[in-house]
């Protein structure tokens, strides 16, 4: 039986092996002649980390699919669509939904738009945790606006995700996932309060057991946690074998410090590649008044902003591009994934990983406190 790093490639669809290589490495330390084979726009990120090789350049950078699922106001179909053809136009092979975003509208139109695209030219991840109940009546549930269609209940056991796989690969119109994440199951839900910690029990025995037997099987290629906190992530590394993190909302320009000190050494210990989430702060590193989802802004974060933006503007660059090349640097970090709602969002985001910034930038940060001393920058 093939060991789980062997499954990191066994998720790409099989008729990937007539068509192209699988964008997933079969290791994520030593397929590094994959990322130099592939055809990519350019070489990212600059200093390739320990774990670039689990993706080649073109899937190191990719897009998250909340606005797919109209988070905060309805996106329509056709904005929808210009995003992800803009993004698919300028390179990006890495999309990542769930079927939380939209009550599976994010799916559904990530499965639309990925139909006629040969499956082993993406990487693709999805999301378990929640299975979404038909109800004709629901809309406008917490930040998904319009008319939703259905509901949703938690189910961590063996048989929900199961269930949650097999619904989302109806939805995508897939018959396999390159990438499945455990969804949400963190203290700052406030769905679970203090009851977190018996869902993650319920995980502990039921969901990670099951991904890893569907990652043998080979209906999913890799699994890990999808979560906003540190500590489930840390609970899965040393509970269960993840392949994978995605980690939201902790790495970040602003704030970085908890993860770069207990989650980036947990992982290396471990094997453990990471995706960062949120690496925008939803929108505030660019430019919007959400931070991390949410209009309730921390104290000092506007005058921070300013600061960054401001030093920013004096070495050349702009505080959106510093702040998504800042999460890609980190060697433990595979890929940083931030979202888009239309088509000039999608390109700007990708332009900035292509754009230079001065190493005096990042020293003048580290000099005024503004990131920390031994946080990575790019090189």
């Amino acid at each position: 039986m093939p060991n789980r790093r062997e499954f990191l490639s066994g998720a790409v669809i099989a008729a990937a092996a007539t068509a192209a290589p699988p964008l997933l490495a079969t290791d994520n330390r030593t397929s590094g002649n994959n990322a130099t084979n592939a055809s990519s726009a350019s070489a990212l990120p600059r200093n390739p980390p320990l774990a670039s090789g689990l993706f080649p350049p073109e899937a190191q950078f990719g897009v998250g699919g909340t606005q797919l699922g109209n988070m905060f106001r309805v996106t329509p179909d056709d904005e929808a669509r210009l995003m992800l053809e803009a993004c698919w136009d300028n390179g990006v092979r890495h999309f990542d939904t769930s079927p939380w975003y939209g009550l599976g509208l994010s799916e559904r139109r990530m499965g639309h738009f990925l139909d006629n695209k040969p499956p082993g030219d993406y990487v693709l991840s999805t999301k378990v945790g929640r299975l979404l109940v038909p109800d004709a009546s629901a809309s406008n549930i917490s930040i998904w606006a319009g008319r939703l269609n259905f509901d949703y209940r938690y189910d961590y056991s063996a048989a929900g995700v199961r269930r949650s796989v097999e619904d989302s690969l109806q939805r995508l119109g897939l018959p396999k996932i390159d990438i499945v994440y455990i969804h949400d199951l963190a203290p700052s839900n406030e769905d679970m309060g203090e009851e977190w910690t018996q869902y993650l029990k319920t995980a502990t025995d039921g969901a990670m057991p099951e991904l890893t037997r569907m990652r043998e099987e080979g209906i999913i290629g890799a699994w890990g946690m999808g979560v906003n906190d540190i500590e489930p992530s840390l609970a899965a590394i040393d509970n269960a074998d993840p392949d994978i993190i995605l980690q939201a909302t902790q790495y970040t320009l602003i704030n970085h410090e908890d993860a770069l000190n207990r989650l980036f050494p947990k992982c290396r210990d471990n094997d453990v590649s990471l995706v960062i989430g949120a690496p925008l702060g939803s929108g505030f590193l660019a430019g919007t008044h959400y931070w991390m989802y949410s209009k309730d802004i921390p104290e000092g974060y506007w005058k921070q902003r300013d600061r960054l933006s401001a030093i920013a503007h004096e070495h050349g660059t702009d505080l959106r591009t510093a702040a998504l090349q800042f999460t890609a640097a980190p060697d433990v970090v595979a890929a940083t994934i931030p979202g888009a709602r239309n088509a000039v969002q999608a390109r700007e985001n990708r332009a900035s990983m292509d754009a230079d910034i001065p190493a005096e930038f990042w020293q003048a940060l580290k000099e005024e406190g503004l990131i920390a001393e031994n946080a990575p920058t790019p090189s």
